[in-house]
């Protein structure tokens, strides 16, 4: 997952389907709400989740995350669509004082096996546990919780479920009422029904940070005195007591209940849902979950010897990579269920509706396609394939920047490397039927003919390169385009076309024979030996030719100067070898320009001066002008994982690039995008150098990669590197 340019985002500026204004009628008793008022700004959790999770089960179209001591993001019905901001607990003695989960200390355990995930959330002052357990019912859409309070002490509590929905992508148009057994939230597109196995007690609808926000009710003294049945339209939030639970067992009270949170297209199928999840059980709803994943474990490959000694994390990227395809549409798998920074904060053209990363790119894809099929899950590499080309745009052959999960194309810029990967990718898992040949020969046509209409540059000149945010001539998209018409070429043959492949093959040997005149400089200031360049504008890499660096960097900076490691893949796919001199001497100058040491490994960064991440301060990534050099973009756990697969084409072992992968990992075995690098904030004032920033997390695309790279090790070679390719050009 890279930058995604704020051109591009513009697209993201879709209006929410809006419900009709009325008035709420307030309960007796209570303030009156202000007419029209919507309640305070609806905005998005943060990006570092603790968790992500959904059944292994088409019949349940539910995904939910966890992110400091809660419920975050619940998706429904697809995995583009995210309907709930947050779902906590509070607990409270009636009198003295009132916690809510979020401000406890939580510790976060994934299930072996399995993506079932618990939450250990211990008070401050050490009283009280509350343990949720998270999964959803395999056989209804809903979100099962199963909740134990765990006094240290003699005293009686009380145990809240608050609830901040968030319905169809979007949280300023919902309504809630009261129902009779529960709490109901409708947008009039995605409906909600909240239940509990001890049934709820006091409850109560309202709009954030506004009189008869409900939490502000029971924060201030510690009991819910204003009890609403209705709010909305707006930013709606829930709160009822979990009848009985007092953390004292026997007649005073329970210990334990079941919160269930069912999903639907209406008000009375939310409900139908939810009563179904909560009449199944517990113990049979977990049961069903676990096994559906134990299943999918035991279909595909046993851990590779290469992570043995880490087989727990091993599965966690396993099992979060399955669960990150969308069920309602087959083979589309989105970049991260989160939303990291600006896009999840209500930016305008950017997080409303929540887009970005829970699109779908062809790149990302690639790398989880060629990941699944490493790792023995065949089926999953193919779908990927179907819905690939069956998003391609026929009318010329290319595919979308990026999609949602049902193939509408997001945002508007063209990359020719996802215009290539697509074909790479059929020709791997063996795709080749008519259908899909059909579309090969399109996107191949295209990568052949294509000319730029802003600079009238051919290719392999792409408009947009592997992080998004640069034109010009890259030694990755180069690479991509050259495999892709050597794949297109070999299936060209299997489809009787000698004449079309012998055309693509030329093509590509003229590409390759020429990539390093394009992209290597013999003059550039970083080294004395030639080295590859990020990119060059104009295919000229001896000339100081500047340009905006973006995101925040130097307003013109000379294309000598950047660097980026990405230039390895023309290594991994066999178009040049492992020792050429280019290649050899471009590592060094990466190394000292970009490597990251930490107490967990290296890393590297995206490119010379990049800006993408937290600000110098630690502060969330912001869309700065040009010299700014308000942000950092930091350590890539991917980018590790790429250096793992060339030290297996060198000959070298590579075990310590994936135990790098493995420790900067979280407790759940979560890999975020990218890690702290040991510039401020790293250290103790803030976080530990090579885990994870508050970029997204879970980046699958990350997740992919250490499977990749186990397997990567275990064969000896690339798992993605074709002998037709490696065959014509590294012998």
């Amino acid at each position: 997952m890279s930058l995604r340019i704020v051109a591009g985002a513009a697209a993201l500026a879709v209006a929410v389907t809006g419900a009709v204004v009325t008035t709420p009628t307030a309960s007796e008793g209570s303030p009156p709400e202000r007419a029209g008022a919507r309640g305070a700004k609806s905005t998005w959790t943060e990006a570092d989740k603790a968790g992500f999770g959904t059944s292994r089960s088409r019949r349940s179209n539910v995904w939910f995350t966890l992110q400091g001591g809660r419920a975050s993001e619940v998706f429904y019905p697809d995995l583009s669509t995210p309907s709930v901001r947050s779902l906590e607990f509070v607990v409270t003695d009636g009198r003295t004082f009132t916690d809510r989960a979020s401000d406890m200390v939580t510790h976060t355990h994934r299930a072996a096996r399995s993506l079932e995930f618990t939450q250990v959330n211990v008070d401050k002052d050490e009283r009280y546990q509350v343990v949720a357990d998270y999964v959803t019912d395999p056989r209804s859409d809903s979100l099962v919780v199963h909740l134990r309070l765990k006094p240290e002490d003699r005293a009686k509590y009380q145990l809240y479920v608050l609830y901040d929905p968030a319905l169809d992508n979007g949280g300023m148009d919902d309504r809630g009422r009261t129902s009779r057994h529960g709490l109901i939230a409708d947008d009039g597109a995605v409906s909600t029904a909240l239940l509990a196995s001890t049934g709820l007690g006091a409850r109560s609808s309202g709009l954030a940070g506004t009189r008869s926000d409900p939490w502000r009710d029971l924060e201030q003294d510690q009991r819910l005195d204003h009890r609403r049945r209705q709010a909305g339209p707006g930013n709606v939030v829930q709160l009822a007591r979990v009848a009985g639970v007092t953390g004292r067992g026997g007649p005073d009270g329970k210990q334990q209940a079941t919160v269930v949170l069912g999903f639907g297209r209406s008000p009375a199928s939310a409900l139908s849902q939810a009563r179904a999840a909560r009449a199944a059980g517990w113990d049979h709803v977990v049961g069903r979950f676990n096994r559906g994943w134990a299943t999918y474990l035991d279909s595909v490959r046993p851990v590779p010897a290469s992570a043995q000694s880490s087989a727990t994390k091993y599965h966690a990227s396993v099992l979060t990579l399955a669960a990150a395809e969308d069920k309602l549409h087959p083979g589309a798998f989105v970049a991260s269920p989160s939303a990291p920074w600006v896009w999840g904060d209500e930016v305008k053209d950017l997080s409303s509706p929540s887009g970005a990363y829970h699109l779908v790119w062809a790149r990302d894809a690639y790398q989880f396609g060629t990941a699944l099929w490493a790792m023995g899950d065949q089926p999953a590499a193919r779908r990927i394939v179907d819905w690939l080309f069956r998003t391609q745009q026929m009318q010329d052959g290319s595919f979308p920047q990026n999609s949602d999960v049902s193939g509408t194309p997001v945002w508007g810029e063209l990359q020719l490397d996802e215009v290539a990967l697509p074909i790479v990718l059929a020709h791997l898992v063996g795709k080749d039927g008519e259908r899909t040949w059909r579309g090969v020969r399109k996107a191949a046509t295209f990568l052949a003919g294509f000319r730029d209409d802003e600079t009238g540059r051919r290719a392999p000149y792409s408009p947009q390169e592997r992080w998004e945010n640069q034109s010009g001539y890259s030694p990755n998209s180069i690479a991509a385009e050259i495999s892709g018409l050597v794949c297109a070429a070999d299936l060209a043959r299997h489809h009787g076309h000698p004449a079309l492949a012998k055309r693509w093959l030329a093509l590509a040997d003229r590409w390759q024979a020429k990539v390093k005149d394009w992209t290597v400089t013999t003059n550039g200031p970083l080294s004395d030996s030639p080295y590859f360049l990020r990119l060059t504008k104009d295919g000229r890499p001896n000339r100081g030719t500047t340009y905006e660096m973006g995101d925040g960097g130097p307003r013109s900076i000379d294309q000598r100067k950047v660097v980026d490691p990405s230039f390895l893949d023309l290594v991994r796919y066999g178009i040049l070898a492992p020792d050429d001199p280019a290649v050899v001497s471009t590592l060094d100058v990466v190394d000292r320009r970009l490597e990251v040491t930490t107490p967990r490994g290296s890393f590297w960064r995206r490119y010379s001066r990049d800006g993408y991440g937290e600000t110098r301060n630690g502060g969330q990534w912001v869309i700065t002008e040009p010299g700014d050099h308000r942000t950092l973009g930091r350590g890539w756990p991917i980018l590790t994982g790429e250096r793992g697969e060339y030290a297996v084409t060198a000959g070298a072992d590579a075990s310590s690039y994936l135990q790098t992968m493995i420790r900067a990992t979280d407790g759940a075995g979560l890999l975020a995008e990218q890690v702290w690098d040991g510039r401020p904030p790293t250290g103790r004032a803030c976080c530990e150098a090579g885990t994870g920033t508050r970029s997204a997390t879970p980046l699958i695309w990350s997740q992919a990669q250490l499977v990749r790279l186990a397997w990567t090790i275990q064969l000896g070679r690339p798992v993605d590197q074709q002998a037709v390719v490696a065959r014509r050009y590294t012998g």
